[in-house]
């Protein structure tokens, strides 16, 4: 058992479980989308540039060991919508962090006059999530196409960084993406409820917040992964949608 709440269920325990059927169903998740125009960037904000994204990969891969696997831990939204392919993949448990739906965003799944949530790894706890190798092959190019996705204001929301990693063929470091509690749209620690409520609510240009939540939950429990958490809020999210008038 995962601090965070998630626990691996593999092979004759999960067989005798049987599958799990989620309160949040695609026609739920259907009544929260709405058709939206894309805002466009903040223009009181700053944003990461080419030459950004070069100095932030350059970086991370400095201080990678030539010659070693590269490896990416998804825990959200890269399990079921992967930027990048890999060549390799395994469960894997991050050790010292836990996913948490913990900063404000008012682009993309959300925006400036109805902001969304989304999660990233916050201090604290495990994580259990996915673990995919990189190719080798321009490994560069698929380092900043990652981080192009994954941040682009300054200060980022999350930050990349290299994190440990334990799995059953044994602990590696990869990259993953850690959540800047200097970043002003950090929430810090919400109730379960206050979640909900956003969760069923916000929706962007990409998607509802809804549908981020349901995509991670189903393709987590189709690796295995069963998260407590994020079991509780697809229960309140749901109830939350299902009690509102159909349109």
């Amino acid at each position: 058992m995962d601090l965070d709440g998630a626990k691996t269920v593999t092979g004759k325990a999960q067989q005798a479980a049987g599958p799990r059927s989620m309160d949040l169903t695609p026609e739920l998740v259907a009544r929260v989308h709405r058709a939206l125009a894309d805002e466009g960037p903040d223009p009181s904000l700053a944003y990461h540039d080419d030459a950004d994204y070069a100095a932030i990969t350059a970086e991370m891969l400095a201080r990678h060991a030539a010659g070693r696997p590269c490896w990416l831990f998804a825990y959200g939204s890269l399990i079921w919508k992967p930027e990048v392919p890999h060549v390799d993949e395994r469960r894997g448990t991050a050790l010292g962090y836990h996913r948490a739906f913990c900063f404000r965003v008012q682009r993309f799944r959300g925006t400036r006059a109805q902001p969304g949530l989304m999660m990233a790894l916050d201090r604290g706890g495990q994580c259990s999530g996915m673990l995919y190798r990189l190719p080798d092959e321009n490994l560069p190019g698929h380092v900043e196409k990652l981080f192009r996705r994954e941040f682009t204001v300054k200060p980022p929301n999350c930050r990349p960084h290299w994190v440990r990693v334990a799995s059953p063929e044994g602990t590696v470091d990869a990259i993953a993406f850690v959540m800047n509690r200097t970043s002003p749209n950090y929430l810090g620690k919400l109730p379960p409820e206050e979640i909900a409520d956003i969760l069923s609510a916000a929706c962007g240009h990409w998607g509802s917040c809804a549908e981020y939540l349901y995509q991670t939950v189903a393709h987590l429990e189709a690796k295995g992964i069963h998260d407590r958490h994020l079991w509780l809020l697809q229960r309140l999210v749901a109830e939350r949608i299902s009690a509102r008038p159909s349109p």
